[in-house]
């Protein structure tokens, strides 16, 4: 059996090493699934609300373009699985580990889309445009700085790997 790059002070083998990331990943998809399960259920329900059809055109666009986000981040944070179901048993775990890890990156792009147009909707209908568009761009800049700026600092100062 091939061994794979060390990590640190990690002596595994390919497999191992892909065994790990695999378990990893799914750790972090079970925290992401769940909050995004709530809020794409929390949304499906608006629309059976009474002051729903009092929102104006931008405030249904966004509450649609949360609710598409929701949907997307829901299928993409969830394929890995159904990937994990195809691919069982048949010695594609680098294939999965890879699928799976852009799945979840871009489930976390659409969840962030989805919280970004929900917080500009709450803040619009409650306290108005201004602030609804103030709230998602705080909203977008938290997600781009913890979400991409911070870990990409944190990678670039690591040690340079062969």
């Amino acid at each position: 059996m091939e061994s794979a790059p060390s990590n640190g002070d990690r002596h595994e083998t390919e497999t191992e090493g892909l065994d790990r990331n695999w378990n990893e990943l799914l750790q972090e998809l079970r925290v992401t699934q769940t909050g995004v399960q709530i809020l794409a259920g929390f949304l499906l329900t608006l629309p059976f609300q009474q002051r729903f059809s009092d929102l104006d055109d931008a405030q249904r666009t966004a509450y649609l373009v949360s609710l598409s986000f929701a949907v997307l981040a829901t299928a993409l944070l969830v394929a890995p699985v159904s990937a994990h179901r195809v691919l069982f048993r048949r010695g594609a775990k680098r294939q999965l580990v890879s699928f799976a890890d852009k799945a979840a990156m871009s489930g976390l792009g659409a969840l962030a889309g989805s919280i970004v147009s929900a917080t500009f909707l709450i803040f619009d209908v409650v306290l108005g445009r201004t602030q609804g568009i103030t709230a998602a761009g705080v909203a977008t800049v938290l997600f781009a700085v913890n979400w991409v700026v911070l870990p990409l600092v944190l990678r670039a100062r690591l040690p340079q790997s062969d």
